[in-house]
């Protein structure tokens, strides 16, 4: 989100970890900025700025990709986001802490591709799990890890 200083970036509609994202952020002096629909609405916090956007499907993503740079680090459970966001050179994260990258964008959206195939066929895939304490520890630590990476080629 700005040229000079990174920014964690968060499609917020259904982000289960936004509490752990703002504390790591403050612990790093990393700004965040939450982006969601009017129908998620969310409180102010120190250090997050809030954007609310229309409740048009891809309203949060096409804000997110107009205003991420290279360098910023996005949190989504979205592919195609994820997708889009690694060619601006963005850091992608899961809100499990699966770090997305080219090497493995690829076989996440043909794995999208072949659920919404079998769902249009009158077909039922499974749902994520439902997210676990160790879930949010193993996001927090991953951003943690991405934060201090970054730090340190800064700091060189």
């Amino acid at each position: 989100m700005s040229a000079t200083k990174q920014t964690i970036v968060v499609d917020a509609d259904a982000c289960p970890v936004k509490a752990e994202i703002a504390e790591t952020a403050r612990a790093f002096d990393v700004a965040v900025c939450m982006v969601a629909s009017h129908d998620h609405r969310m409180s102010p916090q120190d250090g997050v700025q809030i954007v609310q956007v229309d409740r048009s499907s891809q309203s949060v993503d096409l804000y997110i990709v107009n205003h991420i740079s290279k360098g910023d680090i996005v949190v989504t459970q979205d592919f195609g986001l994820a997708c889009i966001s690694l060619g601006k050179g963005a850091i992608v994260l899961s809100p499990r802490g699966e770090q997305y990258t080219d090497e493995n964008i690829d076989y996440l959206m043909e794995r999208r591709h072949e659920s919404a195939r079998i769902r249009r066929n009158g077909g039922r895939t499974k749902g994520p799990r439902a997210m676990t304490t160790s879930d949010r520890i193993t996001f927090q630590q991953k951003l943690t890890k991405v934060l201090l990476i970054e730090q340190e080629k800064h700091d060189v």
